[in-house]
C-alpha cells in the first residue's frame, strides 16, 4: 500500500491494520490523474462548452462558478473526456455529481490492496472484477476503474432511473460496454441479495454508502455546504494562462436513496458487513467508503462479529477533504493463495 503504515489496531477486528493518517492537505494517491490543480484553459480547449462557466474576477483571475450545479457537471463532463476518453456523459439534474479526483483515488487505492496479495504488481485486465454498490447516474467508479486497470465491472442500483442514465453512458462510449455491466436491485435492504449470483466471483466490492440518516440531516448537509461557498470556499481562482490554486470537493444535487438511509452511513455498512458474511467465499476483498471516522468502532465491532479474517482501513485525503474505506475479507490464507493463483497470474 502507498503510505506509511501506523501500529494502531482496532481491537474489534481480526489481524486489521491501518495505513497511515490522511491529513488536511495531503496530495491525491501517486497514480491519480488530479494531482494539483485543475487546467481550466486545457480543459476547455478539449471541451469548448466549458468556456461558457468560466469568468474573470476582477483581480484578473479566471474562475468557476460552483454556485452553479450545471458548472459542475461541465467540468466534470471535461475532466471525463480528458483523462479518460469519455466522450459521452451526462446526468439528471438533482443527481450526484461528484468530485472525480476523490473518486479516481479510492479506484486507485483499492489497486494498491490488491497489489499487496500479489508481489506489489496490481492485477489488470477484465478477469478482475468489482462490483460497485450503488453505482448511481454518474458510473463514475466503473468509468474510473475500467480506463485505469481494465477491470470489467458489475454496477448495482436501486434507483431505476439512475440506472437507465448509467446505461445510456455504458451504451454511447465503446470502451465501456463489454467492461460493465449494470444490474438493478429492486429490494432497499438488500445490499449483495439479488445482485451477486450463486457461485459468481468478484476480486472487490466497492461503495460510497448514503451518508445522512434522514433527509432533515441531508437537507442541513446542503445548507451547509452552500454556507461554505458564500463564505468564498467556492473559488477557483487562475492566474491567466495557469492552473487553479485550489480544487472544490463538493457534490451537487442527489436523489434520498444517494443521501440518506434510516441510521445513516454507519447501519448501512453494519447492514452491509451482515450480509457479506453469507457470501464470504465469492469476494476477495469488500470495501465501504465512511465518511465519518467515529462510525469507524462499530463497523470494527461488527467486523468481528461477522468473522472477518483481515480488515484494512485505509486513509485518504484530497485538500481539506479527509476520509477513509474499511475493506474486510473472509478468506482464509490458503484460499487467497488459489484465489491469485486461478485469477490474477497470467
Amino acid at each position: 500500500m502507498t503510505g506509511s503504515k501506523s501500529r494502531a489496531k482496532p481491537k474489534s477486528a481480526a489481524r486489521s491494520n491501518s495505513k497511515g493518517k490522511a491529513q488536511s492537505g495531503q496530495k491525491l494517491h501517486p497514480r491519480n490523474k488530479h494531482q494539483g490543480r485543475y487546467d481550466l484553459q486545457l480543459l476547455a480547449e478539449k471541451s469548448p462548452e466549458l468556456t461558457g462557466f468560466i469568468t474573470e474576477n476582477p483581480y484578473g483571475n479566471l474562475t468557476l462558478n460552483f454556485h452553479d450545479p450545471a458548472a459542475v457537471k461541465a467540468l466534470n463532463r471535461a475532466l471525463l473526456l480528458q483523462y479518460y476518453g469519455i466522450a459521452h456523459w451526462n446526468i439528471p439534474d438533482n443527481y450526484l455529481c461528484p468530485p472525480i479526483p476523490g473518486r479516481a483515488d479510492y479506484i486507485h487505492h483499492l489497486a494498491d490492496l490488491l497489489a499487496q496479495d500479489n508481489d506489489g504488481v496490481v492485477p489488470k485486465g477484465k478477469q478482475i472484477r468489482a462490483l460497485d454498490i450503488g453505482v448511481g447516474a454518474n458510473c463514475i467508479y466503473p468509468i474510473v476503474g475500467s480506463r485505469e486497470y481494465g477491470w470489467s465491472f458489475v454496477g448495482a442500483e436501486l434507483d431505476t432511473v439512475a440506472l437507465n442514465t448509467a446505461a445510456v453512458i455504458v451504451e454511447a462510449n465503446p470502451s465501456l460496454k463489454p467492461l460493465v455491466k449494470l444490474r438493478r436491485q429492486p429490494d432497499s435492504m438488500d445490499i449483495f441479495n439479488n445482485i451477486i449470483k450463486p457461485g459468481e466471483l468478484f476480486d472487490l466490492t466497492l461503495c460510497n454508502p448514503p451518508f445522512h440518516a434522514s433527509s432533515q440531516d441531508a437537507a442541513a448537509g446542503s445548507q451547509r455546504k452552500l454556507d461554505n461557498l458564500n463564505r468564498g470556499k467556492s473559488q477557483v481562482k487562475i492566474r491567466a494562462g495557469k492552473s487553479p490554486v485550489s480544487k472544490p470537493d463538493l457534490n451537487f444535487g442527489g436523489q434520498n436513496s444517494e443521501l440518506w438511509c434510516e441510521g445513516g452511513e454507519a447501519a448501512f455498512i453494519q447492514r452491509m458487513i451482515g450480509q457479506s458474511r453469507e457470501l464470504r467465499g465469492q469476494c476477495y476483498w469488500f470495501s465501504s467508503l465512511v465518511s465519518k471516522k467515529e462510525n469507524l468502532p462499530a463497523i470494527y465491532r461488527s467486523l468481528k462479529q461477522a468473522g472477518a479474517n483481515r480488515v484494512e482501513t485505509v486513509a485518504m485525503a484530497q485538500g481539506q477533504k479527509v476520509s477513509r474505506f474499511v475493506a474486510w475479507s473472509f478468506l482464509g490464507k490458503a484460499r487467497r493463495q488459489k484465489w491469485r493463483e486461478e485469477r490474477w497470474l497470467e
